[in-house]
This record gives structure tokens, sequence and C-alpha cells, in this order.
């Protein structure tokens, strides 16, 4: 399988995805693909709209894409994409959406056939087993918290570690210890802001400009540095964490 699963879309003062550019063509590389686009995320604003914002990127590198919003047999769509993208937004929206369309099937199959993917925010978190790490409020009922499944562990992405003064509330590592109290068999790796994960085959990588916190129940939380080889969480079995991490 080939994925890049990048935290976000935008960092403050940036325009939109050009933090990941250098990544994403060096993933995808330098032969045209037709790309598919996955909108669903989208809520308060439409997906002619998200689609021309991601289309000006993709296109700027070499790579046009067409949203699948427009296709009458989204299915086929997915069966004839030389890549798959899908953006950020929320992800009980999208993953709901997929649903009805039945992408489901149609995209774990293609993924594990080498079709490259490439997701952020809520599309990274559809490439894990569950929704269960997402930030997003339920805002709909997606019929089920299970997901593509293209990793065995659980991204957080927009990980935070400020705990804003007079904010009563809990913070993201209170959450995610909350997870893996109840799942203490999953990893959780919680994606600062400008952090990406490449997958290639069995082997995994953590890139960009931050670290990203790797959770377990019982196990020692780590930080986790950029270029640090991640390819024991692709491991059936439960792996041991390097002592680098």
């Amino acid at each position: 399988m080939r994925l890049l699963l990048l935290s976000n879309s935008t960092n403050p003062g940036e325009e939109y995805l050009s933090w990941a550019k250098a990544e994403i063509q060096a993933f995808l590389g330098n032969i045209p693909t037709t790309a598919v686009f996955i909108p669903y995320a989208a809520v308060s604003f439409g997906y002619n709209e998200y689609e021309a914002k991601v289309d000006k990127v993709f296109s700027s590198l070499g790579y046009p894409i067409s949203s699948i919003h427009r296709v009458w047999n989204p299915v086929q769509a997915i069966e004839n994409a030389e890549t798959i993208i899908i953006g950020g937004g929320n992800t009980w929206r999208l993953i709901q959406q997929m649903r009805e369309h039945g992408l489901m099937e149609v995209i774990r199959a293609k993924v594990q056939a080498g079709t490259p993917y490439i997701g952020w925010s809520a599309g990274s978190n559809v490439a894990c087993p569950t929704i269960k790490t997402t930030n997003d409020m339920p805002i709909v009922d997606p019929r089920g918290l299970g997901a593509l499944n293209l990793v065995p562990f659980q991204i957080n992405p927009h990980y935070l570690d400020v705990h804003p003064t007079g904010h009563g509330g809990e913070t993201r590592e209170d959450r995610i210890r909350e997870f893996i109290e109840i799942n203490p068999d999953v990893f959780v790796l919680g994606l600062r802001e400008a952090c990406l994960l490449k997958r290639e085959g069995n082997d995994l990588q953590l890139t960009g400009s931050k670290t990203a916190r790797l959770f377990r129940k019982d196990w020692p939380t780590r930080e986790v540095s950029p270029g640090t080889d991640l390819s024991f969480l692709l491991e059936s079995t439960i792996p041991q964490v390097p002592y680098y991490c």
C-alpha cells in the first residue's frame, strides 16, 4: 500500500497545502495521474468550492483532479482512479457519505492493490481502523465507527499539547488516554500540525517539521521525531517499540 496521511491542510499564514506540496510531488512522482477527490467532509461550504481549492494545488503540481460528486457512478470512478484523495472537514459526515455511496470496500480494495492514497485531517482519520480518535463532533449518524483500516493503529490529527488558561475540560491527551484505557491493544499517534505519515508497502515513516506523540495503554508515552521509522506500527502482532521512539 502507498499512503500519505497529513495532520492538516494549512498552517497559519501559509497558502492551502503549501507545507506539504513537496511531499505530495515526491510521493506521486512526475508521471501524470488520474486523481479522484472525495469532498464529502465539507459541511459549511460546497463541494464545487472544495474541488476548486484542491484542484488549484494539485494541478500546479501536474495532477489535475476530478471530484467524485460530479460523476453518476462513484464506485466506477474509484475503480478507474489512479490516485485517491480525501480532504479534511467533518469525519462523521465524510464516512456517512462514503457509506451511502458504497465506497468503503471499493476504496479499501483499490488502495490495498497499490493505488496511492492521500488524505488530510478527516481523510487521515478514515484511513484508520475506526474514527474513534477524531476531534470532530458527531453531527450525523455514520451507521458505525469502522473506517477503511488501511493502517492498524489510530491517528489523532491536529494534536495539541496546550491547556488554555481558564479551560476546565479535558486536554487532548486526556481524551486519548480515555481511548487507550478502553482499547488497551491499540496505538494512537497524535499528529501535530505540519506532520505527516508516509507508507510505502511495509515501511512507515514520520515526516514534517514537528514531533508526533505515541500512546498505548501501559506503555511509556513517547515523542517521535521527524524521519523516524514507524514500520513496527504495521505489525500484526504486538510490536516492541524501538528505543529511538
